[in-house]
């Protein structure tokens, strides 16, 4: 989405991107951030943790010891599940893959784009999900009939009533602080301010980043703040000889590391709720205090990767240079 929203900014004037244009700097980053966030786990996130105590969570979040037959049992259901997750695989392949599948787009045959399989991803990915919990549950022997899947369903979302709740009102706070327009005026004003600096393409994206990381705390959606951002920084970055790969690759980098602790995104109050399991006083405020280390540590690193990938030139993706 974010690519396309960029070769609309190009325009007739520019050669489009595709989803390869930062394939390469993304595949080093994969590689560097998670070396990244395990040293951060190990050496700071776990000891601010301490020692786990198991009275200090919910009640059925103990481990208990299972049985021999208990442990066949489970054992017997993943390897069903396993089985589940294999056929329905095969048989979304076989959806997509041969030319004139119903999941490709009837025109052009292709599957990436706004083709039948990538509008049905979503239903495509729970069904999958369906699937295999209802082998398991088969194989283990814990779902008999589809009363046991209903009721399986129905535990499962009694459990989510809070986080269902905590939902509805950060969806009506957002959809008011929308209306109000304060994250467009916000936005547009940080892209002014950039480009009327008279600094270097370099620095320049180094601001960029910043001011992303900072609207990211009111504007957590990717495609929203990069329709607002590429209109307007594609063409000045373009003018100082910054390709419109490069722009969006440094667009990545200051969306990312802010999601964790911004209070306006949307899986914040789910792993609140997880981590109530573990730690029943724990809240949003314990979420983002354990958070911060990552977002710190993921940035600067991220921030320095790109400054040295971009003075040394290497290609961002395959026939896509940093500069022109």
């Amino acid at each position: 989405m974010v690519t396309e929203i960029t070769n609309e900014a190009i325009g007739s004037g520019g050669e489009p991107l595709t989803v390869t244009a930062n394939f390469f700097f993304s595949v080093v980053s994969t590689f560097v951030l998670t070396l990244v966030a395990g040293l951060v786990t190990q050496r700071i996130v776990e000891k601010r943790l301490g020692a786990y105590d198991p009275s200090e969570g919910a009640a059925d979040a103990t481990v208990e010891e299972l049985s021999p037959d208990e442990q066949a049992a489970e054992a017997r259901g993943l390897r069903y599940s396993m089985y589940g997750l294999a056929i329905s695989v095969a048989a979304v392949l076989a959806l997509t893959l041969p030319p004139g599948s119903p999941l490709r787009d009837p025109d052009t045959g292709a599957i990436v784009g706004p083709t039948p399989f990538m509008d049905s991803l979503l239903f495509v990915i729970t069904l999958i999900f369906l699937v295999c919990g209802i082998c398991y549950g088969i194989g283990a022997r814990t779902i008999s009939g589809s009363g046991d899947v209903i009721e399986g369903v129905t535990k499962t979302f009694s459990g989510l009533a809070g986080l269902v709740f905590m939902l509805l009102m950060i969806a009506q706070f957002i959809a008011f602080f929308n209306y109000t327009n304060l994250p467009r005026v916000a936005a547009v004003e940080m892209a002014h301010l950039l480009e009327r600096a008279s600094i270097g393409g370099l620095a320049l994206l180094v601001g960029f980043i910043l001011v992303i990381v900072v609207l990211d705390i009111i504007l957590p959606g990717v495609v929203p703040k990069w329709a607002i951002f590429a209109p307007v920084f594609i063409p000045i970055f373009s003018r100082l000889g910054v390709t419109p790969q490069t722009v969006l690759a440094a667009y990545r980098i200051g969306d990312s590391p802010m999601n964790v602790v911004t209070p306006l995104m949307v899986y914040l109050p789910f792993i609140v709720t997880i981590a109530q399991r573990y730690k029943r006083d724990a809240g949003i405020g314990t979420v983002i205090a354990l958070m911060m280390p990552f977002v710190v540590a993921l940035l600067v690193v991220w921030v320095i990767l790109f400054v040295v990938w971009f003075l040394l030139g290497i290609p961002l993706g395959p026939g896509y240079p940093i500069q022109t």
